[in-house]
């Protein structure tokens, strides 16, 4: 759990988030207000109001105001107050709005014993429209797919001629584009849940966490909630909605767009909130069908022995397992497609490699292109429009893996999804806004080039500045995929945050991590009032994997530069690009927020949330 109560005096917080004021020796109650300062809302959007008071010495009073005036006259809802039975008393009242745009200003006082506790919080809330009106929204989501990502692809897919690209990904000729923040408000890096969440919401939160603001307690499902883009298009317009991915349908992102928790690993409670009506997708497909199966079922990742894919079979959903049956499945009813029992396999395993002990017995799974196109098929049937969300999903997954080779031919099918989603909107009236952005980046970078030609093997054959010869790989059928995923001259890929590994330039053959785990004891130092005593601890750490030591290569590990319990390669700080097309795409430009991809979507869509459909 991330805590983030600040330990400190009487303090006085303005909405800035400047600290003022400071009593010396007096020690009075801390209060939090959530949603947090600087916090951005669409009109309308349903929010839970949380004020929490810790460490009060018989608390007296407590004054909760929003311009001025009483919260709960203000909400027309009463705060109720709740004894966490942490040190902690609770103001909460769940399901409020801001119906009107402008500025708010949350005043809060605690008087206890030994003085006042302040806080406050200011808030922007805003509802705008664009020039034309989008009926549907598609967000493409490139899990990981740092601007390096979208370059190893388009180099891979496109080639060179003469220092010049032959063409360009088809992400990147969309009309608009923008740069993308992406912190969430407990920490400088992010993960998925929280990144992704900020675009379904426009709120932040904090890592692990979806649809929520982190409160004080234990429970990861009683958090204060913020009603997310699927729930808002369903509840004011009836519209359609769709999440689609090659992980597991209740991971992070996808998640992210229905559900509300503060532990994202909660993916047996995820699954069957989908079920939940008022954010219920109508195209679910992913992998992860060990999530839906009872317990009693071998292998089921529940805790419980609901089967929640005959829930949704009773609900009238078509259920697949695998490309033929999906293809084959009617476009005039909702779709549960669950195609692995966990996370698809990835594009250069499933369609070029094709190694048996890989794949096993899931040999029919559909590529992101065809998954596309069917839910596209499906959810436009719909008049009243649809929101889908598109995950290229283990982009990030092999980039975690240090496998730029299958994280580049999975950006590759990403860009001909995002492709065909162009081609159906220009046949189906060009009213659609298409996003292609990522949750968050990898410290991933392109050195040079990779050969042998002169002999030279390891880091002694990486090509830099002048020797960094173009690499040759060739695409003699077109199909924007490398022929041949591990060619003579071939890109050197080095990472910024990675545990220690065998160094390797060649293609894995199979899936294999960079790291094994190895329990440890070290000798640990402890401050004993003037005495420092020593004593054991057991610990699991990473070790590098031999099995990713290619034969003939010379013997070198590359020595971690993250922490020694961190098994694979850490997500990065930076900056990332997003394209966009459509109705509404000219709301995408310069630096932005992640939590601006939500209010340009409601923008596109032209939402009153202050409606009831």
């Amino acid at each position: 759990m991330n805590n983030k109560w600040l330990k400190r005096a009487i303090l006085t917080v303005v909405a800035g988030g400047s600290l003022m004021g400071v009593l010396p020796g007096v020690e009075a109650a801390e209060v939090r207000i959530l949603p947090v300062d600087k916090a951005k809302f669409w009109a309308g959007a349903k929010f839970d109001f949380d004020v929490e008071v810790k460490g009060a010495k018989n608390l007296q009073n407590v004054d909760i105001t929003v311009n001025g005036q009483q919260a709960d006259k203000f909400f027309g809802k009463k705060l109720e107050a709740k004894d966490l039975g942490n040190g902690v008393v609770s103001y909460r009242a769940d399901g409020v709005t801001f119906p009107k745009t402008g500025s708010y200003a949350v005043k809060v006082t605690a008087q206890d014993a030994d003085g006042k506790g302040v806080s406050a919080a200011g808030y922007t809330v805003v509802n705008e429209k664009a020039p034309k009106r989008a009926k549907n929204v598609i967000l493409f989501v490139g899990d990981g797919m740092s601007l390096q990502a979208r370059e190893i692809a388009r180099i891979l897919s496109k080639g060179m001629t003469n220092g010049k690209y032959n063409d360009l990904l088809a992400m990147e000729k969309l009309d608009h584009n923008a740069v993308i923040t992406t912190s969430g408000y407990d920490s400088l890096v992010t993960d998925s849940a929280n990144s992704a969440s900020a675009y379904a919401t426009g709120h932040k939160s904090v890592v692990n966490a979806m649809g929520v603001y982190e409160d004080s307690t234990e429970d990861p499902l009683d958090d204060p909630k913020v009603e997310n883009i699927s729930e808002i298009l369903k509840r004011t317009r009836g519209m359609s909605i769709g999440v689609i991915t090659q992980a597991e349908s209740t991971d992070a992102t996808p998640a992210a767009m229905i559900g509300h928790t503060r532990r994202r690993a909660n993916q047996d409670f995820l699954a069957k909130s989908y079920l939940e009506e008022y954010h219920r997708p109508d195209v679910i497909m992913g992998g992860g069908s060990l999530r839906y199966v009872p317990q009693s079922v071998k292998g089921s990742k529940r805790h419980d022995n609901d089967d929640i894919i005959k829930d949704f079979e009773n609900k009238g959903y078509t259920f697949v397992t695998n490309a033929t049956e999906m293809k084959a499945a009617p476009s005039n009813k909702p779709l549960l497609g669950l195609f692995h029992p966990g996370t698809m396999n990835v594009y250069l395993d499933r369609e070029v490699l094709k190694n048996p002990e890989v794949m096993g017995k899931y040999t029919d799974q559909p590529n992101l292109v065809d998954m596309t196109q069917k839910s596209l098929d499906i959810l436009s049937q719909n008049p009243n429009g649809f929101f889908a969300m598109i995950e290229g999903a283990s982009i990030d997954k092999q980039f975690h893996a240090m496998d730029w080779q299958r994280a580049a031919y999975d950006t590759i099918e990403f860009d001909k999804a995002i492709q065909a989603a162009v081609d159906w909107s220009k046949k189906h009236g060009d009213d659609t806004l298409m996003i292609v952005v990522a949750d968050h980046a990898h410290g991933t970078s392109i050195t040079g080039t990779y050969h042998e030609r002169d002999g030279k093997k390891g880091s002694a054959a990486v090509r830099t500045y002048a020797d960094s010869i173009f690499p040759t790989f060739k695409d003699e059928d077109h199909d924007g995929f490398p022929d041949n995923p591990d060619p003579d001259v071939t890109l050197a890929v080095q990472y910024a945050n990675h545990p220690a590994y065998y160094v390797n330039y060649h293609l894995q053959q199979k899936p294999t991590l960079p790291t094994i785990t190895e329990k440890v004891s070290k000798t640990v130092a402890q401050q004993v009032g003037e005495k420092t005593e020593y004593h054991q601890e057991s610990t699991v750490v990473a070790k590098p994997n031999p099995a990713r030591h290619h034969e003939g290569d010379p013997v070198e590990i590359e020595p971690a530069n993250i922490p020694d319990t961190i098994g694979d390669e850490c997500h990065a700080a930076d900056d990332v690009p997003l394209n966009a097309y459509g109705p509404g795409s000219e709301y995408f430009n310069g630096v932005m927020d992640n939590t601006e991809v939500f209010f340009g979507m409601m923008r596109a869509l032209g939402i009153d949330a202050t409606k009831n459909k």
